[in-house]
């Protein structure tokens, strides 16, 4: 009997590296504006390059690219990129196709619905509020919530207990193999790959299932919710 659902929130519930490309390169755009001397190409690429060295969810990433190419920070230059920054996030924070959908369905069939993410709190529920979503979790367990990462088991299990269910009891739905269904199955979860939201070219996810559109997750709970085993519903 499935009674709740996890979500990955990046790139399952909303695209988020959509959201970050759109952000940088306005701004950019607003760095340049302000008087900064670099070609817009160059900066994005020493933009993503500290991303890759100190997470895609750096706060302080336009402070160390300056500080490291000027020996200084300009905060005219800081300022103007930081509000170039939120304007472009905010033009392009939008969920996936049916996840409104998806969630209103969850929620008439009774299900507790939670996030784990790897992302920092404020980050995390500053998206979900800004996408009108804060009503649907009965919990939602971040970075510094739990102090780890997935796909260590710690963020599940943390999950799990706030929601008050068994592992078997709960379906996991994430876009990245590595963390989110490894980590799910390390503790009994029954696992779902959002295909539509993969950024890694993933061939094999190893989840129990592999969904092109968020709202076959409906058909999935349902079938595990009436009595079936979710296991041994023939979804390919």
């Amino acid at each position: 009997m499935i009674k709740a659902v996890i979500f990955d929130f990046d790139n399952t519930l909303m695209d988020f590296m959509r959201m970050k490309k759109a952000a940088v390169e306005t701004a950019v755009d607003a760095m340049i504006d302000a008087g900064l001397t670099y070609k817009k190409a160059d900066m994005i690429e020493k933009i993503y390059k500290g991303y890759a060295l100190d997470g895609i969810e750096d706060q302080q990433i336009f402070d160390k690219v300056l500080l490291k190419e000027f020996g200084k920070i300009d905060y005219k230059i800081l300022g103007a990129g930081i509000i170039g920054y939120r304007r472009g996030k905010e033009g392009t924070l939008a969920l996936y196709p049916h996840v409104q959908m998806t969630l209103m369905g969850l929620a008439r069939l009774g299900l507790r619905m939670g996030v784990v993410s790897d992302a920092p709190r404020i980050p995390v529920w500053l998206r979900i509020c800004g996408l009108g979503l804060q009503h649907y979790f009965d919990t939602v367990v971040t970075f510094d919530d739990s102090g780890i990462r997935k796909p260590n088991e710690k963020p599940f299990l943390m999950a799990l207990e706030k929601l008050a269910v068994k592992p078997k009891e709960a379906l996991m739905i994430g876009d990245w193999a590595e963390r989110d269904m490894v980590g799910a199955k390390k503790v009994g979860l029954t696992t779902v790959f959002a295909r539509y939201g993969d950024t890694q070219n993933t061939q094999q996810s190893g989840a129990d299932y592999e969904i092109d559109d968020i709202l076959q997750l409906l058909d999935i709970v349902k079938k595990g919710s009436s009595g079936f085993s979710v296991g041994e519903f023939p979804w390919f």
